[in-house]
Formats: structure tokens, sequence, C-alpha cells
């Protein structure tokens, strides 16, 4: 074999960033070894992977087909240590999960129990997140596994899988604010209402419309507190509406909602799951 999974791994995350010192930057190393890393692999598999012509690098034809190559070569590394791992008697001594609250509190309650019934002696460690903030934690080892609401796309070294079971999102407000005593609520109400956004630590909150106040947080929890105390509407997943606001939230009869939305497990291929996250893996994701 002429190429590294680790220049498989840096080729992938040059074409996922368009950039060799953000790739650099996520890999943790320096930009000149990911340019020669590039450059060492361009002459191994003797094709230009990118355009270096413009300000940043663009996949060219033949890089464009090799990337996706290289990312079920990478994808199948990663089922290869993670069978490894289910195959080993050693038990790794924690396991971090990073869960958003999209995570129905029923199901999350059941895994608990598996949990504790089949690994008695795991160290076992729960993280809140959400969004960019979850895929983060992974990335940085900081959590081994995560469980979100599904992304379109995921950064070349995070896999996923999908949960069997979905989530509902829904639109309420505190039972003081106006938009409570409405029969139904269209989109000019919300407009003229302050909004309660769900925003990250990774990354900023998106700018609001012209004229559409906004407060935001990085929990939903923290958003349900504040849409009790009627600061404004929100979007909160139903389970937490009615185990912890049942009394002081109202669900807004809105067009559209509420909304399904799956549920992603997502893990780094950079780093083997132990027999535990394996396990765990794998019973959130089975049929």
């Amino acid at each position: 074999m002429r190429h590294s999974l680790e220049s498989l791994a840096a080729f992938a995350q040059v074409a996922a960033e368009g950039s060799f010192s953000a790739a650099a930057r996520k890999l943790g190393k320096s930009q000149s070894t990911i340019s020669e890393t590039i450059a060492n692999l361009e002459v191994d598999l003797n094709v230009a992977l990118f355009d270096r012509s413009q300000r940043q690098p663009t996949l060219t034809e033949a890089g464009q087909v090799l990337l996706g190559q290289a990312l079920q070569v990478l994808a199948a590394n990663d089922r290869l240590n993670r069978s490894a791992s289910q195959l080993s008697e050693g038990l790794e001594p924690r396991l971090t999960v990073v869960l958003s609250d999209t995570f129905q509190s029923r199901t999350f309650e059941a895994m608990l129990s598996q949990i504790d019934q089949r690994y008695p002696a795991l160290r076992f460690e729960c993280l809140i997140a959400e969004y960019e903030d979850v895929v983060a934690l992974v990335q940085q080892g900081r959590a081994h596994l995560g469980l979100m609401a599904a992304q379109e796309s995921y950064p070349p070294d995070v896999a996923h899988a999908s949960l069997a079971e979905v989530s509902e999102i829904a639109l309420c407000v505190g039972r003081s604010h106006p938009l409570a005593s409405l029969p139904s609520v269209t989109s000019d109400h919300l407009k003229s209402q302050r909004e309660l956004r769900l925003s990250t630590y990774e990354l900023d909150d998106k700018e609001a419309a012209p004229g559409h106040s906004t407060w935001s947080a990085p929990g939903y929890l923290m958003l349900l507190e504040m849409a009790s105390l009627g600061f404004g509407w929100t979007e909160l997943p139903r389970w937490m509406i009615q185990r912890f606001g049942r009394e002081q939230l109202v669900e807004l009869k809105v067009p559209g909602w509420p909304r399904h939305i799956r549920v992603d497990a997502v893990w780094s291929t950079r780093r083997a799951l132990g027999p535990a996250g394996a396990w765990l893996l794998q019973s959130l994701t089975q049929p």
C-alpha cells in the first residue's frame, strides 16, 4: 500500500474544509505537514487531487472521484477497529456520551438501565450539548459517542448512524404570553413576538431578520425556563414540555408543527470505540 490512512484522512479533511490551514488546525498539525502529506499522496496516486491556481484549493475531477473512495477506505477502517474492539476482552475505563435533549427521556432511562446491568464497573459520564457542540466534543475526544438531532452532513472524521426512534419538536410559550390565548398561530404572529432561539458555543447564533427580536441560549432547558417566564416563544422537544413544563407552558397550534426529527449517533473515526461504546452504539441503532 503506497499511501497511509493518515494521508487519506488529511485528504478528506482538506476537501471538507476547503483550506490546508483549516484542515491542519482540525487535525492538530502544521500547515506545511498537511501540504507535504497531500503532495506525497498525489505523487503516490499519480494524479493531482487539488487545483491550487486559486486562493483556496479546489478538488480536481480526479480528486472528486478519489475522495469518495478515500472516505470508503476510512469508513472501512473504522468498522474494522470497532469490530476488533468488540472482540477484545478488555473494557474501556470510561465511556462518555454527549446527549442532545432531542434524545427522548424514556429512551435515555432505558439506556442507563442497560449500561448499569451490562457494565456495572464502567465509569459512565453524560454531557449535554446541541448541534455543533456535540460534534466538536466528539472530534476533540472529550466524548466517545454523541446523540443529536440529525444533520444533513458531518465532517469527514465523524461517522454517524440513525437511531430507530424519532423525536418531536413543538412550539410553545408561557401561559401568560399573548400568543397563549390564540386558537391558532400564524408565521406573522410569531414574527411579531420575541423568539427564544437555540445557539451553540461552536457556532455563533445566526443574526435575526430586521425587526425580529431574539434571545438565545445553548440548551433547551434554559429556553424552557425563559419561555415559562413569558419572555418569548421557542422550539422545545415535546417530551421536555410534558415532563418539565406541563404547568407553565402552552403548546402553540401552528401549521406544520410539531415536527418529527431523526436522531443520529455520532462518533470519531479517528478513535476506536471500546467494547461498551460499541455495544451501546449497536443497541441504539439496530432496528
